[in-house]
């Protein structure tokens, strides 16, 4: 039994450590202490893929850092309420305490105040639009080179 507790923390401190070596994540953490905040919102404040920022709040969400919900299509993300592990929160403390005032944590707070103003449904459209662009002639001349002339149009679409 006390060997199964031992892994059990071991593996739960291994989770939160990860979670908490990358500063994106540590940086969504600090924006969600102003409230819950959804995918998009995020996604807008640190200028990154959705699908990164998705893979970010998943580790965060594996090692008990973050809550989730899902509202239609919407998925928010808040802070862990009491249920938390006392290391997730122990963990939450200290970075805040480490790092509230950084000029980096000042800079997306700022940020974040003009994200909030905005409709969330706006953020995501616009976020899609970007996302479906088609590629300027540059890029697709680029990509023609790395793929080579006479490649596979199967090979051409797998990569383009």
């Amino acid at each position: 039994m006390y060997g199964e507790m031992t892994k059990q923390t071991m593996h739960e401190f291994m989770n939160i450590t990860k979670a908490l070596a990358d500063e994106n994540r540590v940086r969504a953490l600090l924006a969600l202490r102003k409230g819950e905040l959804c995918v998009c919102q995020i996604t807008e404040l640190f200028g990154l893929a959705p699908s990164t920022v998705s893979k970010h709040l998943s580790i965060l969400f594996q090692a008990g850092l973050v809550e989730s919900r899902k509202d239609g299509r919407w998925i928010y993300y808040q802070l862990p309420g009491k249920n938390a592990s006392v290391e997730a929160r122990e963990a939450l403390d200290w970075m805040e305490k480490a790092l509230a005032n950084s000029p980096h944590v000042l800079e997306d707070n700022k940020q974040l105040k003009k994200i909030l103003k905005q409709d969330p449904a706006d953020l995501c459209k616009r976020q899609t639009q970007k996302l479906n662009r088609p590629f300027s002639s540059s890029a697709r001349g680029i990509r023609a080179a790395v793929i080579g002339p006479k490649a596979s149009c199967a090979r051409r679409r797998a990569i383009c």
